[in-house]
């Protein structure tokens, strides 16, 4: 970053407060009608389509790889579920949230339990789908249960993955490369947790740990990958890929809302607040919204006070070339899959006008609301996933809480499931 801190603070206000690690909501004066922000996404609904297509042609596979998939017939998906209680609670603590509070349970997606189910787990299926039609294994009309034979998986075998993460994403590329067959490496963050590179170790993963940050382990896993022709590496920071594969969650999302005989429309708006990390499991999610719902959707991210980088991407307009240590924040922070200190400029440029706002919140809150699910619903979720429960919570402070007195409210639960028993109980006696 070429400008100085107090030079940035000039032009851009917010900037203070990120930089002094408050709670901070930031509106974005650049947001617009859905048409013209989409008309400026070189990704269309034509695309979503492809992905969604994609992902049903793969159902067989998955159904056979992982029975725990039987009950949706192979599709990866996740309950959405009324939570009156946590409404409740939130208000006692002075949220003045009006209408209904829904959560979207990405924590319990099938095989790797969090949102990266779908991103991650969909460009390897494309990246798969790719090489085996390359080689002539697929005739157009096969039945995917193929991918689970030996053959495929001795296919496979022949060709290496690699991805950087922090967490999640690994979980999920880890999981479904190895299963194929894939060899697969992981490039952990210093803030991955233990459990997680265990998980991954148990499926044949090597793991590389790294002691600095995401940014880190994403440079070294692309460099790894770079010099080996086999090799394929998940772009977390900048892939259409995994993009689309967030995407079709809306479409998804648009039906389970029409099975609960919920209208969303203008007099009856769709508030839905996302963690965010580098941004791509968000940014895909608000895309694909945005094309199911229109205007009727109102998209906020939520992030660590001492890892804001979206916010400050967009707020600044610096995308990437700005990072939360720029501005003296650290980018530590419990919640590990929200660890980032630099956004994706691909997923910033993408929502740029689309986003609504976003909003920070500080650790030790991560717990309370976990605590708070727990109790109220009797529902578990990770810490960085209640980051969503912010938004709910600070939207009165914007000027947006007229226009949400008849909404339905979405807190976009994006990890859990995987927690192993003793982590739960680590969690629910932290207090910060």
């Amino acid at each position: 970053m070429k400008e100085k801190l107090s030079e940035l603070i000039a032009r851009c206000g917010v900037v203070a407060d990120v930089a002094a690690a408050k709670e901070t909501v930031w509106l974005n004066e650049k947001k617009t009608d859905t048409a013209s922000a989409l008309s400026c996404v070189a990704l269309d609904l034509a695309d979503v389509d492809d992905a969604a297509k994609r992902l049903e042609r793969f159902a067989p596979f998955i159904r056979t790889a992982f029975p725990e998939t039987e009950a949706l017939g192979g599709l990866i998906e996740s309950p959405l579920t009324e939570i009156p209680n946590m409404r409740a609670r939130l208000n006692e603590q002075g949220a003045e949230l009006s209408g209904r509070l829904f959560l979207k349970r990405d924590s319990d997606l099938p095989i790797a339990g969090s949102v990266k189910a779908r991103g991650g787990i969909y460009e390897v299926l494309k990246h798969s789908e790719d090489l085996a039609a390359a080689a002539g294994l697929l005739d157009g009309a096969e039945d995917y249960s193929v991918f689970a034979s030996q053959e495929f998986h001795d296919f496979f075998a022949k060709y290496s993955i690699h991805v950087g993460s922090t967490g999640n994403l690994g979980l999920s590329i880890g999981i479904m490369s190895a299963v194929l067959g894939y060899q697969v490496n992981v490039h952990m963050s210093a803030d991955a947790k233990q459990w997680k590179k265990e998980l991954l170790r148990s499926y044949g993963v090597n793991v590389i740990e790294y002691a600095a940050d995401y940014s880190k382990a994403v440079e070294e896993g692309r460099k790894l990958a770079e010099r080996d022709p086999m090799s394929y590496f998940v772009d977390d920071e900048n892939s259409k890929t995994l993009f689309l594969g967030y995407a079709v969650a809306a479409r998804r999302l648009k039906a389970q809302l029409a099975e609960q005989n919920i209208v969303v429309d203008a007099e009856h708006p769709l508030f839905v607040y996302i963690p965010c990390g580098v941004g791509g499991g968000p940014g895909g999610v608000c895309f694909g919204l945005h094309q199911e719902f229109g205007d009727d959707v109102n998209v906020f991210f939520v992030e660590p006070t001492q890892a804001p980088c979206m916010l400050l991407g967009l707020a600044t307009g610096l995308q990437d070339k700005i990072s939360v240590q720029d501005v003296g924040l650290t980018g530590l922070t419990a919640a590990d899959g929200l660890a980032v200190g630099r956004a994706s400029s691909f997923v910033g440029t993408a929502i740029g006008e689309l986003l609504c706002g976003e909003f920070t919140v500080e650790d030790k809150r991560l717990y309370d609301y976990m605590r708070a699910l727990l109790e109220s619903e009797n529902l578990f979720i990770e810490p960085s996933a209640c980051a969503s429960f912010q938004g709910a919570m600070m939207l009165k402070d914007t000027a947006y809480a007229e226009k949400a007195k008849n909404a339905i409210h979405i807190a976009w639960a994006t990890g859990g499931r995987l927690v192993p028993a003793e982590e739960r109980e680590k969690y629910r006696a932290t207090y910060l």
